[in-house]
């Protein structure tokens, strides 16, 4: 009988004791951490951000249960480009309310960059004088020695860089930078490579801060290595693509 055999993929962890500062991804060195946030707000709605990397502005789907209407469904694809082809990211989730006292009585959504941000009024159903902060789900947010994988992504590559293989015989590398735009991207050359820095904007007064992605890559042999007049690269609703 063949002997089975399991791998660990070993760029998901890190020696460092200090761990990654965000485990959502490996490039993040500053700003909001976690692939999902909710917030309360004074106005006592929910601020609900979600990282959709890939995602279009326009392809994002929610809905309200409307049978518990305290749960909101979403989803979204990324685009087949013609590029890739391994296909495209699927992703489904839901987000909302864990109480049995309040319902949601309406959603506004808007998807930018590879970030769904929604705002969700909600009415009390069950009268008490506390405040209710039950949400879910709950914030992952966090460092770490070890990477995680995107709750909500159901189809396609995992990780925040995955390398991709072209129609036409070539590859690129893919990095996940959800709120980040291609002049956001700054390029720098190393021995044996490239380094590349992105500071994005602030783009909604709920968020802590911008976010700040660094990261670099290259070859082995220096005589090999890429340099920036030789790169292609874009980032399009908040994933970097880079063709050499």
């Amino acid at each position: 009988m063949a002997e089975e055999y399991s791998y660990m993929d070993i760029t998901r962890f890190t020696a460092n004791p200090d761990g990654f500062y965000a485990t959502n991804s490996p490039f993040q060195k500053a700003g909001p951490k976690g692939f999902v946030e909710v917030k309360i707000l004074e106005d006592d709605k929910l601020y609900i951000r979600v990282d959709l990397p890939g995602v279009p502005d326009d392809a994002v789907r929610h809905r309200v249960d409307s049978v518990r209407q305290k749960v909101i469904f979403f989803s979204g694809e990324t685009l087949d480009d013609g590029n890739n082809k391994d296909g495209v990211r699927e992703y489904s989730g839901s987000t909302g309310l864990s109480c049995d006292c309040c319902e949601i009585t309406g959603v506004e959504a808007k998807m930018k960059d590879g970030v769904l941000r929604m705002f969700a009024s909600r009415v009390k159903v069950k009268n008490h004088d506390k405040k209710c902060t039950l949400t879910f789900p709950p914030f992952t947010g966090k460092s770490g020695r070890r990477q995680e994988d995107h709750p909500f992504l159901v189809k396609g590559p995992k990780g925040a860089m995955f390398v991709g293989a072209t129609r036409d015989g070539g590859s690129y590398m893919a990095i996940d930078m959800p709120g980040a735009i291609t002049d956001d991207v700054q390029w720098v050359t190393i021995r044996n490579g490239l380094r590349f820095i992105a500071q994005t904007k602030k783009a909604c007064e709920h968020d802590e801060s911008a976010r700040l992605y660094l990261g670099s890559f290259g070859t082995m042999d220096s005589s090999t290595a890429p340099s920036v007049n030789s790169i292609t690269a874009t980032v399009k609703f908040g994933v970097l693509k880079v063709f050499t």
